[in-house]
């Protein structure tokens, strides 16, 4: 095992790894899985929550790239709320990003295990995890660009898969190939568009929230982008269209194609909508579009906790062992170290099975609202740092300063209405908790390098 000073981080990604990486962060369980909550509270207008979140998350993540285009390095905006803001921001910025991925890759590697029991129910829940554990893992200790490899071809099978579902839905809706053409009167005839009131859509957009955590992964990228300035703007503007397809396209298909009111909460509502309307082999191959987009975010998981690693150990903030990289480029101890906590996962479902899943969900919308906020408040500290040089920014935040404190507006708005919603208190509970918790962790270690003597630290 070699020191960073012997090696560095390996620019091997390129601007098709980088798109794929972001939406393969992006395009999970809060789709299909999660959307079924999202279609409970805000019925056919669910694609009008995916619309105002999309919109509000494309304008941090451009807060975000023009500081990465700006300063491309690997940890992201946990350097630059180190560097723009101070020690603590730098701090819990870092080790929240941490946490908030541990907590989301514990929840995908346990859906592992659910979704191999839909083909072979005779295996055990932590053997399935275990083994895509070790794999993904592997694939991350090689070089970058394997992790890369790895996450393009998870993200285009999710990519194609709904595509798929968004062309044949469309010749439901407008061809008799099932009998008769569907139309778009679902869309009205349950109750409106807006079924559920204004107020379902407003609480709506909690778990729509969710669904668009992971897509500020594009900045942990920066530090391995082989071209970071051309790559990173491209990949934040082409993405956030993406993903507003993806979701919004698919969703409207789907809402277009079945009774809002008739879906449930037991399963993917794409798998119970193409069963339901006794589409053949349409629960098996959407089975292996949800194994797909689980072993995705955990690939994204462990890549991205592992930089973050490596970044708080860079600042002080981390053990300086996670600092360490070997011969490709790779903090080897960062990620065995993410990886095996999310082991812990598959032991905690095994114990306390059901309710889990939807705890683990609310504290990672917490800790992803965390996330955000920093990225708003360092931008805006970034740029007053730059003075009168922000004018020669190459990529920069549309209507800023405003853009930023309508966004730190809404997420405010966000936790408040988690704060109504019964199974999601806990974690706003928890939120000061955490932040507390930080802070003493921060105070240990600021207390413990000044008992460390000049000529230690010289060392």
């Amino acid at each position: 095992m070699s020191t960073n000073q012997d090696h560095d981080m390996q620019r091997g990604l390129k601007n098709r790894h980088i798109q794929m990486i972001a939406l393969g962060g992006a395009i999970g369980t809060g789709l299909f899985y999660g959307s079924a909550e999202t279609i409970k509270l805000a019925g056919p207008a669910i694609t009008l929550s995916y619309m105002i979140g999309g919109f509000v998350i494309f304008l941090i993540m451009r807060m975000l790239g023009e500081m990465s285009v700006d300063e491309p390095v690997s940890g992201s905006f946990s350097h630059f709320a180190y560097k723009y803001w101070g020690e603590f921001p730098g701090f819990l910025s870092g080790w929240n990003y941490w946490f908030n991925y541990v907590i989301v890759s514990m929840a995908e590697l346990t859906a592992v295990g659910i979704y191999i029991n839909y083909w072979f129910p005779s295996i055990p829940h932590w053997a399935s995890a275990l083994f895509f554990l070790i794999i993904i893992t592997a694939a991350n200790l090689v070089n970058v660009k394997m992790y890369g490899e790895f996450e393009f071809w998870f993200a285009i099978i999710k990519v194609v898969a709904i595509l798929g579902m968004i062309i044949f839905g469309l010749l439901l809706i407008f061809t008799k190939i099932n009998g008769q053409a569907t139309g778009f009167s679902n869309l009205w005839i349950h109750g409106g568009y807006i079924a559920t009131g204004w107020w379902g859509v407003i609480l709506s957009l909690v778990p729509v929230m969710f669904s668009f955590g992971g897509i500020e992964l594009i900045g942990i990228t920066a530090g391995e982008a082989d071209n970071p300035k051309k790559t990173i703007p491209k990949a934040i503007n082409q993405v956030m269209w993406r993903i507003l397809i993806f979701y919004v396209g698919a969703l409207t298909v789907m809402m277009i194609l079945y009774p809002w009111n008739q879906v449930g909460m037991d399963g993917s509502p794409f798998v119970q909508i193409f069963s339901k309307m006794g589409i053949p082999a349409a629960a098996s191959i959407l089975n292996v579009v949800v194994l797909t987009a689980a072993l995705s975010v955990y690939n994204s998981g462990i890549y991205s906790n592992g930089r973050m690693l490596y970044s708080l150990a860079q600042q002080g903030n981390a053990p300086k062992s996670f600092a360490k990289l070997n011969s490709n480029g790779i903090p080897v101890r960062g990620v065995l170290i993410s990886s095996a906590l999310t082991l812990v996962a598959v032991i905690l479902n095994y114990l306390i099975p059901g309710k889990i899943f939807m705890y683990l969900m609310s504290i990672a919308i917490i800790a992803g609202i965390i996330n955000w906020t920093m990225i708003i408040f360092t931008n805006l500290k970034f740029r007053k740092a730059k003075g009168q040089a922000a004018d020669n920014l190459e990529f920069k935040t549309p209507l800023h300063p405003i853009s930023n404190y309508a966004a730190f507006i809404f997420l405010a708005i966000v936790v408040a209405l988690m704060s109504t919603i019964n199974d999601m208190k806990m974690a706003v509970y928890i939120l000061p908790v955490w932040i507390l918790v930080l802070w003493i962790g921060f105070k240990f270690k600021k207390s413990s390098e000044s008992k460390i003597s000049p000529a230690q630290k010289a060392k």
